[in-house]
């Protein structure tokens, strides 16, 4: 058979048939005179049985394990291994569709895209609605909810939303946002600057922040620091350590 021929007694392409080649899974069968190749019913046998295996959710790697030994005794646990990540995969689609129920099911999804449902409560009470900086507080806890490690983002949920509970926190928080607001575009040694920094800091929850505080050498507050203006950076900066002196 040539390799068209090959390849279509059993359903797989040309192309297929010389990766298999150049893998190692198929033999090379002998050359005619004319250089073409010349493949045997014992070829068309090992890629019907390459098809199938891959059909199953075998890897390649997996394959050629299997076909390395022509008596098969290591084909029930590899099949077995198959089973139990099928199974894992299984329980992953479930937990995908029920947080996907979880969303369809919610009277709104915000703006910063699909989240959990605690912080899509807590997305739901930052106040200052209008304001730019609380849109990229809401925007950073959406990264959060993303990125931060369970029992962190637990904690952070935990606190802001006994904070947005208080009507004075709430003042707060909003008496901060407006006078960052007024920042955005300002140079780093703008006056403002202290005043803002004082109130962003009377308005950070106590033990919103790790007990050890953030170093200002921190990844993550570096890129949030790249996304102000100097000077709301430079409030932001100032907020973190007199939070941090008022803990000595």
């Amino acid at each position: 058979m040539r390799i068209g021929e090959l390849a279509a007694a059993v359903g797989v392409t040309t192309r297929a048939v010389r990766h298999y080649h150049h893998l190692g899974l198929l033999p090379e069968p002998e050359r005619l005179g004319n250089g073409y190749r010349d493949y045997t019913l014992r070829h068309a046998v090992v890629l019907a049985r390459i098809r199938r295996l891959t059909e199953l959710g075998l890897g390649l790697a997996e394959v050629r394990d299997v076909l390395a030994d022509d008596a098969g005794k290591d084909l029930i646990e590899v099949l077995t291994e198959l089973d139990a990540d099928l199974a894992r995969q299984e329980e992953a689609i479930r937990e995908r569709r029920r947080r996907l129920r979880e969303l369809l099911e919610a009277e709104a999804l915000p703006a910063e895209g699909p989240v959990s449902p605690g912080t899509a409560a807590l997305l739901a009470r930052v106040p200052g609605s209008a304001s730019p900086m609380a849109a990229k507080d809401r925007e950073i806890l959406a990264l959060l909810d993303t990125a931060a490690p369970p029992e962190a983002r637990e904690r952070i949920t935990a606190v802001l939303a006994e904070a947005l509970a208080d009507p004075e926190a709430v003042r707060r928080t909003e008496h901060a946002y407006a006078l960052l607001d007024l920042l955005a575009g300002a140079a780093a040694d703008d006056p403002r600057v202290a005043e803002a920094a004082r109130a962003l800091a009377d308005a950070v929850p106590a033990g919103l922040l790790p007990e050890g505080g953030v170093p200002e050498g921190d990844a993550f507050l570096r890129a949030v620091c790249a996304d102000f203006s100097p000077a709301q950076a430079e409030a932001f900066r100032r907020a973190l350590r007199m939070i941090a002196g008022q803990r000595r």
